[in-house]
C-alpha cells in the first residue's frame, strides 16, 4: 500500500486538517493518509500543548468514519527529539509492506532543506505538498524542479490550531472549525478554557 504520512502536533486537528488529509487520500494515488501526532518535546513545556494520549483520541474521534484516514501514535515511543527520517527508517523497517511518502504544506517544504538528512528525505520518499495562501512568493527552486515534489491541487485552508485554541480561551464559539467529534471531546473535557 502507498501510505502518505501527515505529521503535526493536531492541538487540536481541526476541519482543515481533516479536509486536507481526506482530498488528498481521495485525489492521489496514496490508498490511505496517517494522521501521525507528534508527541510534546520533553524539553519543551508548553502550557497549550494537550497530552500525547488526548491529540490522538481527538484524531481517532475526527477520522473513525473515514475508511482512508489512520489516527498514528508511531512518534511516541521512538526517541526524542522525533526527526523525520528517523521516523520514515522506522516504519519502513516495521512495515516493509508499505511505500511511504510525505504531506506537507507550502510552507514547511521551503524549510525542508534545514531537516536532518533532508537529501535521503528528498532522493528516497515523495512528498504531496498542498497549497498554503500564507506562503511568501519566494519559491524553492531546488525543490519545486525535484522529480519527489508532487504538487496536490487541494483545497487552501487558512486554520490554525493557535487561532482555535486562542478562541476557545476568550469564549468564542468556534464550533464550526472542528469536527463534531472533536468539538465535544474539547467542550466535554474543558480543554484550552
Amino acid at each position: 500500500m502507498n501510505i502518505g504520512l501527515f505529521f503535526g502536533t493536531f492541538n487540536p486537528l481541526h476541519v482543515g486538517h481533516l479536509v486536507i488529509a481526506n482530498h488528498i487520500a481521495e485525489h492521489s494515488d496514496l490508498d490511505q493518509v496517517w494522521i501521525v501526532v507528534t508527541p510534546q518535546s520533553p524539553h519543551k513545556k508548553k502550557q497549550s500543548l494537550l497530552d500525547n494520549h488526548q491529540r490522538l483520541e481527538m484524531v481517532y474521534l475526527a477520522t473513525k468514519e473515514y475508511p482512508k484516514l489512520k489516527p498514528s501514535a508511531i512518534e511516541f515511543d521512538l526517541p526524542q527529539p522525533n526527526y523525520t527520517v528517523h521516523t520514515l527508517a522506522y516504519l519502513e523497517e516495521k512495515h516493509p509492506e508499505h511505500r511511504f511518502a510525505l504531506i506537507m504544506g507550502e510552507d514547511n517544504l521551503k524549510s525542508l532543506p534545514k531537516w536532518k538528512n533532508a537529501e535521503v528525505i528528498l532522493k528516497s520518499y515523495p512528498i504531496y505538498v498542498y497549497p498554503r495562501s500564507s506562503s511568501t512568493s519566494k519559491k524553492t527552486a531546488v525543490l519545486e524542479t525535484d522529480a519527489n515534489i508532487i504538487k496536490i491541487d487541494a483545497p487552501i485552508m487558512e486554520l490554525s490550531s493557535t487561532f482555535i485554541r486562542q478562541s476557545i480561551k476568550a469564549g468564542k464559539n468556534i464550533r464550526p472549525m472542528l469536527p463534531d467529534a472533536v468539538w465535544e471531546y474539547l467542550d466535554e473535557m474543558n480543554f484550552y478554557k
